[in-house]
């Protein structure tokens, strides 16, 4: 019996993105939060949250929870990202 392996993966490797350019500090700043909805966010978001403004100084954090955890952030979130100076995206079971 002879088994044929196909390898899924592209030829090329798709164009790199363009990381967003480092904050020089997080003091004073606003951190967005996005959860995928799930139990396993809420104690991670809740001690990084603590950890952020402790520790570094951040202002504000706004914690914002997708619809539907598996489909990408609703336009709403995607909208007010504008306002903030990082995102944190996380997820949890």
């Amino acid at each position: 019996m002879t088994f044929q392996v196909l390898d899924p993966t592209p030829e090329t490797a798709p164009a790199a993105g363009r990381l967003a350019p480092r904050l020089p500090s997080l003091e004073g700043r606003t951190i967005g939060f996005i959860s995928n909805g799930k139990e396993g966010t809420k104690g991670f978001f809740r001690h990084l949250d603590r950890m952020l403004r402790e520790d570094h100084g951040v202002a504000r954090v706004v914690s914002r929870t997708k619809s539907n955890y598996s489909a990408p952030a609703d336009a709403p979130i995607v909208a007010e990202i504008r306002q903030w100076d990082a995102v944190i995206s996380g997820i949890g079971d």
